[in-house]
Parts: structure tokens; sequence; C-alpha cells
């Protein structure tokens, strides 16, 4: 199962993990049926401070058992008791219903036609939903969050409008994770002015039914609708700065380039940087190879040990090889050497649909709890 660590059991790191306080919490999924949908179900299904009390899909799947309605597609089977959980609608009546039933975290793998106005009922409601959509990222008070790199962000939900004590916090675009977390390090101890970024993307990233065969088979499909802005745009919300309770955005330039390729699971970035400070192939390394955050120090439970990994073989990363590092919940960098554009280029690789989707909200919602700004929810140490 994903909760049994890779690491030695005798490793404080995995011995001495915070606790949720009270037990395990009631978490509600919304667009349970999905492909994001159905990884939060495998993450939550035994993970230590959640349980899985809710699900919610569209009205075709309404009133079906979750095992009846969902084509089950991870490699893990499907529990037994989320399988007997009746599937809801996902509208305000079961936002309502969710939260009187003790539901005060929510997950969300919406489809972003409907995810904007569900999420904010299921807030009005009283719960916190973390999203994986992307109605909300850039609202100017929701927090866009990779935990180890702006977990200071969480702040921008003291100025949230929702009365009843829920919110709205979101991950970010799954391509985006990857470039933010490879970049951190380099902008922490150098400063980095441009970036050019080509995209290789994973065809679980178009969630199901996916990329048809005849499209994905011997091909690359040099487009995907609205990629390059979300990373243009995202990375300079997440790397900015949080100012008198508004982020002041990053003058990082980002030009992205995003491909899809008939790979299962894994998107490999080709990276170039322009740095504001000189430093050499070691320096890089070592900004990576010492990044660490918030989840590391609080020893969150899905967080990596190590959240970047640099690989010397020259021809990695691979997704084939390294997407699962650390359960997925690490990246990968390799392939560092000059640029004759900018200063460096670099190749990174991160698990799309655990790092980037369901796995990294997960983290999201650790850290928020950890933090204290879940209602009703605390750890203790």
């Amino acid at each position: 199962m994903f909760w049994e660590r890779e690491a030695n059991r005798d490793d404080p790191k995995w011995t001495d993990l915070a606790r949720l306080a009270g037990g395990r919490a009631g978490v509600a999924v919304l667009g349970a049926t999905g492909s994001v949908g159905q990884r939060f179900v495998q993450l939550l299904a035994d993970h230590p401070w959640f349980e899985v009390r809710a699900l919610t899909a569209s009205e075709s799947s309404a009133g079906k058992p979750y095992g009846e309605a969902v084509a089950w597609a991870q490699t893990t089977p499907l529990p037994p008791a989320i399988a007997a959980l009746e599937v809801r609608s996902t509208d305000a009546a079961s936002a309502a219903a969710c939260r009187a039933e003790g539901c005060r975290l929510v997950f969300s793998a919406l489809d972003p036609s409907v995810a904007g106005e569900a999420e904010t009922a299921f807030a009005e409601a009283g719960c916190t939903v973390v999203s994986n959509a992307r109605s909300h990222r850039m609202d100017p008070d929701v927090p866009l969050l990779v935990p180890e790199v702006n977990a200071d962000h969480l702040a921008l939900l003291r100025r949230q409008r929702f009365a009843s004590g829920g919110a709205i916090l979101t991950n970010p675009n799954c391509s985006t994770i990857g470039l933010v977390l490879a970049l951190k390090p380099l902008v922490k101890a150098f400063g980095v002015a441009r970036v050019h970024v080509v995209t290789m993307q994973a065809l679980s990233g178009a969630g199901l039914p996916g990329v048809p065969a005849a499209s994905a088979v011997d091909n690359l499909i040099p487009y995907i609708g609205g990629e390059e802005e979300k990373l243009e745009t995202e990375t300079r919300k997440i790397l900015g700065r949080l100012d008198d309770g508004r982020i002041e955005e990053h003058e990082i330039a980002v030009s992205a380039a995003c491909n899809r390729v008939p790979v299962i699971d894994g998107h490999t970035l080709c990276v170039s940087v322009e740095l504001e400070a000189k430093a050499s192939p070691a320096d890089l390394r070592k900004a990576w190879e010492t990044f660490s955050g918030q989840p590391q120090l609080l020893s969150l439970p899905i967080a990596p040990a190590q959240p970047v990994h640099y690989l010397d073989a020259p021809d990695a990363p691979q997704p084939r090889l390294h997407r699962d590092l650390e359960r997925g919940m690490a990246i990968t960098v390799g392939r560092l050497r000059p640029c004759n554009l900018f200063d460096y280029k670099f190749v990174t690789l991160s698990h799309n649909t655990l790092r980037g989707a369901a796995g990294g909200s997960l983290l999201v919602a650790e850290l928020a709890i950890a933090r204290g700004y879940v209602d009703g929810l605390k750890v203790e140490q």
C-alpha cells in the first residue's frame, strides 16, 4: 500500500510523525470518479490522518455505490468500505450534508467547467476545500501552494470572505509544480531572471478517457490548451512575496512550450535559466540537494524526505525509471550543463498525478492543518 514507507522504519523521520488530534478526520472527495479523483481515493484510503466519508460526481453517477460508478484504474485495489459509499451529486445540498456529517476537509478533483461554483458552495458551507482545479488559483485571496516553496502564503486565508469558517486552497498545474520545485532553490540562492521551459507531458495528465489511442501512439501533440499560460502565470504567483496580506508576484519571466507525449505518468521538463548572480554547476547542485521546507520540518505524512534529487547519469531522469522516487512526491533533476543563450540548462521530472495533482493537494492539506489553518483540526507532536 502507499503508506508502507520505503525508508527504514527505525528512522525517526518515519516513527515520530505528527498525529492528528482526536484521530482520523472525515473528508470528502469531489469529482471522485475521474483520474485525479481516483488518485485522491487511493491516497486517502489508509492515510493516518483522514477517513473518506463522502464522494461526489456527476448526476449520472449520483445514487450509485462508488464501486459501481467508477471505472477503477489504479494499481491498488479499491477498498470495500469506500466502494460501498453512495456517490452524491456535487451541489449545495451535498455541501451542507458533508459539513453536517463532520467533513471539515474536502478535496476537489472537479473539472474546471464546474469547479468554481461547486468549490465556493462547499467553502460557504464551512468546509476547507483543497482544489486541484484551476478555477480559483489566481484569485488574490486564495493561496496557490507548493508547500516547500511558499508555505507563508497560507496567511492569505485570513483575507477570505467565508463567514462559515470555510476556505479554499489550491494546488498548481501539474507541470508548474515540477518547475517551481526546481527553480525555488536557485531563486533563493542566486536569483533567477528568465526561464525557458519545454514540457513533455504524460497522457495521464489529460484525465479520463484521455487522449485517443490513434492520436497518442507514434505521435507527439505540440499543444495542450491553457498549459503554457498556466506555467507562465502561476510560477510568478507561487514565487511571489507576501506583503501586507497580498501577493506581490515575482518578476521572473517564463516562456513555455507544452507537448503531450506517449508516456503514461511523469512530466519531463527541459529548462534553461538565466541567473542573477554567478554560480558554478557545483553551486546549483548543492542548492538542489540541500533544499527543504516546512513539510520536511513538520514531518508531514506524505512529504518526501528530500523534495529535490539530482541524478548524475547522463541519460537521467527518465519517467519510467524515476517518477516514483519517494513514492512519487519528490522531483528529480539531471543533465545540468552550460546554456549558450542563458546560463544553465537542465532536465527535471515529476510524477504528474502524485506530486503534481492528488499527492500535492494532500500535502497542501497536511500543511494547512499543521499550521492551524483548518477550522476544528489540529496536530499533536
